[in-house]
């Protein structure tokens, strides 16, 4: 898990490197990339031609800005090019913010942060905007409605994608879960906030969707083209299509701000857990020699992933920027996914695990757990083993922007996608080593929980299962006979 935190931690820093420099770049009108602008190719007629400035005839002066100007990209990966000096100097800022906002731990980022209904007021303000422009509603056809493309969903991509952007969005599987729930009370209702967080993340996606399809439906009448010819994804949607689609808005700087300021808060939050799931690794690995010294650590990770990302932002950065995402933020997660739940299910036990969280919460129902047993021990890793193998067996190499990757790039990633992983196999095979008697007794030795496992504090292990008694507002006892412990 922190090898996964910090090769996605690298480039997702780069990703907020491009929304501060879209952010600073919006304050001028008109925007960069409008089509009023200079650098547009109007007056080119040969299509073989380039202009003067080295933009290319027949794309968009947004597309032209995002490769020509932000990005400097060059034609493959194999030609790296100089440092981008403007994306270098935003990647630093963003990494002094995130060094900034964790130096003192988790809980002095709060300080820093906007306000978590910031991007709610931001998407109902575009939401508005855009249900207003003409040619919204086809946008919102297409995104669910007579026009969706329905074929999709037999694209095993399409299921990968869904399911690490899940992952992702709730930090499953890659450790800020674990490192941020570390903090938490011990009689933290940890059931109900995963609801909630699971139940608002989905309905974030899906209100976040009618904002963005307003816009592109509208950039789709203005274009006289179908809706499916402007909607792109990934980085063509969040720095090509919709900047198009906000320099056709009246006051068109201010919707850029809003929309960059937007991302640039909603990337830096979920940066921070993966910078806290690194130092919070390194703490409790070492805690004698570190734990007092946990700004001095955040500042070294801050400082080593910023040297670590300067090559995202050479004139082929993009190109590792995407390499990264593909191999590393893909089917690691789903991997380290299925483990995981394997793991809690069939070797710790999933109604041993369901006894913990009715330990902490202080309620017990039988007939409650049996939708969670049901997906801990079938529904869930059946469903991640056939997303996972239809997937790799239809493996496609990945591509940017039509750009093929070169043989060494698709080696390289592979190989981050192993070093990442490989570790599990290792350490288990040294488990078994370790262990005590022959082969079987050690293999069954490794796959149990250790006999010291439970709660960190002493009181907590004292307490057993049962009904929670209250005698003041913090503490509680819990007594009936079960010698299960967290």
């Amino acid at each position: 898990m922190m090898l996964v935190s910090t090769f996605l931690s690298i480039y997702y820093n780069v990703i907020i490197a491009y929304s501060i420099y879209y952010l600073f770049a919006s304050f001028q009108y008109p925007l960069p990339w409008s089509g009023s602008s200079e650098m547009s190719c109007n007056n080119v007629t040969a299509e073989n031609q380039t202009c003067q400035d080295g933009f290319v005839p027949g794309q968009s002066p947004s597309e032209q800005y995002w490769n020509k100007v932000a990005l400097q990209r060059t034609s493959s990966m194999d030609e790296t090019g100089p440092i981008v000096w403007h994306l270098a100097l935003c990647l630093l800022l963003a990494w002094i913010i995130v060094g900034a906002a964790l130096f003192k731990g988790i809980k002095s980022s709060g300080k820093v942060s906007v306000s978590p209904t910031f991007p709610y007021i931001v998407l109902l303000i575009l939401l508005i905007r855009g249900a207003t422009l003409e040619g919204a509603r086809n946008g919102i056809e297409y995104y669910i409605g007579s026009q969706s493309n329905f074929t999709k969903l037999g694209e095993a991509e399409v299921w990968k994608d869904a399911a690490t952007q899940i992952f992702f969005s709730l930090s499953i599987a890659w450790g800020g879960l674990m490192a941020m729930s570390s903090y938490n009370k011990f009689y933290n209702n940890c059931y109900q906030d995963s609801i909630i967080v699971c139940v608002t993340n989905c309905g974030t996606s899906v209100f976040a969707g009618f904002a963005i399809f307003s816009i592109l439906g509208h950039m789709a009448h203005v274009y006289k083209k179908p809706v499916s010819e402007v909607a792109d994804e990934g980085f063509a949607l969040a720095f090509i299509a919709y900047p198009d689609g906000l320099s056709k808005l009246p006051i068109s700087p201010l919707w850029s701000i809003l929309f960059f300021f937007m991302l640039i808060t909603l990337g830096l939050d979920s940066q921070f857990a993966g910078i806290e799931v690194i130092s919070t690794c390194l703490l409790d690995a070492y805690p004698k020699v570190l734990k007092s010294k946990r700004g001095l650590v955040t500042t070294a990770v801050c400082i080593l992933l910023f040297l670590l990302g300067l090559p995202c932002v050479t004139g082929a950065g993009i190109y590792w920027v995407n390499l990264i995402d593909t191999f590393c933020a893909g089917w690691i997660l789903l991997v380290a996914g299925l483990l995981e739940v394997i793991g809690l299910a069939f070797l710790y036990g999933g109604n041993r695990f369901i006894k913990d969280i009715e330990m902490m919460i202080g309620t017990k129902s039988a007939l409650f757990w049996l939708w969670w047993r049901a997906c801990w021990f079938f529904i869930t890793p059946v469903v991640l083993t056939i997303i996972l193998g239809w997937s790799l067996y239809t493996f496609k190499a990945p591509t940017y922007d039509s750009v093929k990757y070169p043989q060494w790039g698709i080696s390289l990633g592979w190989c981050l996608s192993a070093f990442c992983l490989i570790w599990i196999p290792i350490l288990a095979v040294w488990r078994v080593y370790k262990a005590n008697g022959h082969l079987w007794q050690r293999v069954k030795s490794a796959c149990s929980p250790a006999e010291d496992w439970g709660p960190y504090l002493e009181h907590h292990r004292k307490e057993h299962y049962g009904t929670r008694v209250v005698p003041d507002p913090n503490v509680f006892v819990i007594s009936n006979k079960c010698d299960t412990r967290l």
